[in-house]
């Protein structure tokens, strides 16, 4: 027999506590009973009875296992790879407090409502770089996470084909899973157009892959100035650059991979349905053992206690005849 808790000081103390009393009311029923010359032994099977039903009682409180049984026992989950632009115009603030820290806040809740299945993290502007590889380690992925910023990469344009052809690639050669259902999942975050000329062949070989592909757009159409070390950025002509929501290019790589497009702008935020839709798709079966389980027959002990209960609510003694 396994036992699932084990005797503490809280059961300690009312095993102590029950002793007391009850040798503190053998000692007075006997005396009673010898000052009235009567009969005390009577009283001892109600003693017994209630020593029996409390010791099962604490019995029943520690969990008692016996009996082996096998089951099953499997790892579902989804693999998520997302792909963050960490271009230049990611500083501009017509999303508070920015685009990217309002991204990196929003990453958070994805993590956190995915906490099950493996996450990976890419950034890139026109090249790609991989931040984190798929983990379920949430505490690393978010301490990566904090630490995105602009100057990670280098800012030239950006390029949704390089972390497209990466994601794909990664989460293509992973040998883990035991099942070929598909549960892999792209999130591609940017605020603008893809100046990429591979983007359309990617997406195909997504599609045909059977890989979900998500996309998310970050920013205004009213657009806003973009804040860097040197102050707001200028063009060639030296005038303030304004950097506006660029949906397009996202909604086409979605529509084209049978995919979502998403957007956070002034007045609405879609990542609680991003969040959902993701959470729609059935997980993959990762690994699967056999474990031999015993399970917890409390409720025998209990329901013993309980009919004792009744047997001595029933049962009465007399120690004194009138």
């Amino acid at each position: 027999m396994v036992w699932s808790g084990e005797i503490g000081s809280l059961e300690l103390f009312f095993i102590i506590l029950f002793g007391f009393f009850y040798v503190l009311y053998i000692f007075r029923t006997v005396r009673a009973a010898k000052a009235l010359g009567t009969t005390y032994r009577r009283v001892f099977y109600k003693i017994a009875l209630r020593v029996t039903y409390f010791t099962l009682f604490i019995l029943a409180l520690l969990g008692p296992s016996f009996g082996e049984s096998s089951k099953e026992i499997k790892s579902i989950g989804k693999d998520i790879f997302v792909a963050i632009d960490l271009s230049e115009s990611m500083n501009a603030f017509d999303i508070q407090p920015t685009r990217l820290e309002k991204i990196k806040f929003e990453l958070k809740e994805i993590v956190d409502a995915f906490s099950s299945d493996r996450i990976g993290l890419i950034m890139f502007s026109n090249e790609a770089y991989v931040q984190c590889p798929l983990t379920y380690d949430k505490s690393a992925l978010n301490l990566f996470i904090e630490t995105l910023n602009t100057n990670l990469v280098p800012n030239t344009g950006t390029d949704f084909g390089p972390p497209l052809k990466m994601a794909l690639d990664k989460i293509s050669d992973d040998k883990e899973t035991v099942t070929r259902q598909k549960s892999k999942i792209i999130i591609l975050i940017s605020d603008g157009e893809d100046f990429g000329e591979n983007t359309a062949s990617i997406a195909k070989t997504i599609e045909e892959e059977g890989i979900k592909l998500f996309t998310l757009g970050i920013g205004t159409a009213q657009g806003s100035k973009i804040m860097t070390q040197r102050g707001f950025k200028k063009d060639n002509n030296g005038q303030e650059v304004i950097s506006k929501l660029n949906p397009v290019s996202l909604k086409k790589i979605a529509s084209a991979t049978s995919g979502k497009y998403f957007e956070i702008n002034a007045t609405q935020n879609d990542v609680e349905k991003l969040i959902n839709t993701i959470g729609d798709i059935e997980g993959e079966l990762r690994d699967s053992k056999t474990m031999d389980v015993s399970a917890n027959k409390y409720y025998y002990f209990l329901a013993l206690a309980l009919l004792l209960i009744c047997i001595d609510a029933a049962l009465k003694v007399r120690t004194v005849n009138i």
